[in-house]
């Protein structure tokens, strides 16, 4: 397993890092009430529901077989994404909201990650905890994801249960309780969070000053928790006006995916959403990067058992790039070089030359702002950290001048598109998969092509944008070079 994934597959990177196969179940803290069948499910009266959508699509695949995926556009400017998916009777709600760690201005970063854990902190009518404890009592798991571009809630559980998502989530949209004693918990948890997965592991420090050096004046320099010294400054009132801005139904999508009735989700969400008014939004900050002009090195010294190197070419996304063709060959470019035990990283540098005891290569085309293509690679004993950048960079001189071979583009054609076509096994994926791209000012339409636009991509395009992007003035290092530890007895 390559580095970065090895290191960095937190909760504060992207979605499709993470997944949904590991959905954890969360155990009741004593909450009971007669089964849902016995109840009525909400203890107060539901608001009236509203009127009509403002737009409606309906995506028919194959051929002859009735639409799976709907849209629907509410007054109010909340948009809902209903896949059907019948194959088992489970169902995940997940809300998606566009406001990340990019979205945060000076002084403030890590408050989008704050406010998320003060989201499962009450409401109006829900103690401290009793969303979750609500959720496990029906058999339902949910959790919460902060990233550069969004923040994610969702609940997974049996396909009858999901009102009761949109009743929750509507409630704490509108009425999130901000309790100064519940605050003062999560302050603490938050940083200690921080201690604990950054400022403790130099692996993840050193990625953490890697991309404030590789990114020049985008805000994804900014970590996802926070800065330390942001996070102690941020206060309670910070946390309310961040909640009052960005948590609005014209800055939300919801995405229902699973053994469900499209007219009957729809209805749901006039009901608890409906009468939620819109709010006048911020403008979104810019996650564009300005264009580099000159190499730039970073050594890192600091307590550690092993050095690591990273490299990374600043790169369009799918987002940003002029063409977005480019895109697209840029994700096979990376795959050519990590996909699979027959790629050229581990092929080359792992198991001939034996110059990293572990190496990798990863881009996402999918975010916001511009992407980076990165290199990991953690030297075998004896080899120095130059040495397995020498290796790289002919790695990728070679890309520029020779094309790649059939036999390749075929293996990462088929390494890639089946594990995309894999991912729709879980209902999981496919709801992150389209909440994700909406969130980044895409559309979940573009899954319907995004095979096909890999599959259209040549040896040509690759060795193209091998020499349009991978400049040196594109290129950061960073170095991690282990200082001696020592224990204090």
């Amino acid at each position: 397993m390559q580095i970065l994934r090895k290191f960095f597959r937190t909760r504060f990177l992207p979605l499709w890092l993470l997944g949904f196969t590991s959905l954890f179940a969360l155990v009741s803290l004593g909450w009971t009430e007669p089964p849902a069948a016995q109840i009525p499910l909400t203890r107060t009266t539901a608001t009236a529901p509203v009127a009509l959508t403002t737009s409606s699509v309906a995506v028919t695949t194959p051929a002859n077989k009735k639409p799976l995926t709907h849209e629907y556009l509410l007054s109010n400017g909340l948009k809902l994404i209903v896949r059907e998916d019948h194959r088992a009777p489970v169902a995940i709600f997940q809300i998606w909201y566009k406001v990340g760690s990019s979205y945060e201005p000076a002084g403030l970063t890590g408050i989008s990650h704050l406010l998320e854990h003060m989201m499962f902190k009450g409401t109006n009518r829900l103690k401290p905890g009793e969303f979750s404890r609500r959720i496990a009592e029906y058999g339902g798991v949910e959790n919460a994801s902060t990233t550069r571009d969004y923040t994610l809630y969702y609940q997974q559980w049996e396909a009858s249960r999901i009102p009761i998502s949109f009743e929750l989530e509507a409630n704490r949209m509108q009425h999130l309780s901000f309790s100064a004693t519940e605050f003062a918990k999560e302050h603490k948890v938050v940083m200690e969070e921080r201690r604990m997965r950054t400022d403790d592991n130099p692996q993840a420090k050193t990625y953490e000053r890697f991309l404030e050096s590789a990114y020049i004046a985008s805000p994804y320099q900014q970590p996802v928790v926070g800065w330390m010294e942001d996070l102690r400054r941020l206060t309670l009132d910070d946390i309310k006006r961040w909640h009052q801005q960005w948590y609005a139904p014209n800055n939300a999508v919801i995405v229902v995916v699973g053994d469900v009735n499209p007219a009957a989700m729809l209805a749901l969400a006039q009901r608890y959403f409906g009468a939620i008014p819109a709010k006048t939004l911020p403008p979104a900050p810019s996650a564009r990067d300005i264009p580099a002009i000159s190499e730039r090195e970073l050594r890192i010294h600091l307590p550690a058992q092993l050095p690591l190197l990273l490299m990374g070419y600043n790169l369009p996304s799918l987002t940003t790039a002029e063409n977005p063709r480019d895109a697209y060959a840029l994700r096979m470019l990376a795959g050519i070089l990590d996909s699979g035990h027959s790629a050229r990283i581990e092929t080359q540098l792992v198991r001939q030359q034996h110059i990293a005891a572990s190496a990798g290569a990863d881009y996402g085309p999918f975010s916001r702002g511009d992407a980076l293509l990165v290199f990991s690679g953690l030297p075998n004993k004896g080899v120095t950290m130059d040495a397995v950048k020498t290796a790289y960079l002919a790695m990728i001189e070679d890309l520029k001048t020779t094309p790649v071979t059939p036999e390749e583009m075929a293996r990462v054609r088929a390494q890639v598109i089946s594990s995309l076509i894999y991912e729709q096994d879980s209902i999981g994926s496919q709801a992150s998969n389209i909440g994700e791209l909406e969130t980044m000012g895409l559309s979940w339409k573009l899954l319907d092509t995004y095979v096909a636009q890999l599959q259209a991509v040549t040896a040509e395009h690759i060795q193209q944008v091998a020499q349009k992007y991978l400049t040196r003035d594109r290129l950061t290092t960073t170095e991690l070079e282990p200082q001696v530890m020592t224990v204090n007895k």
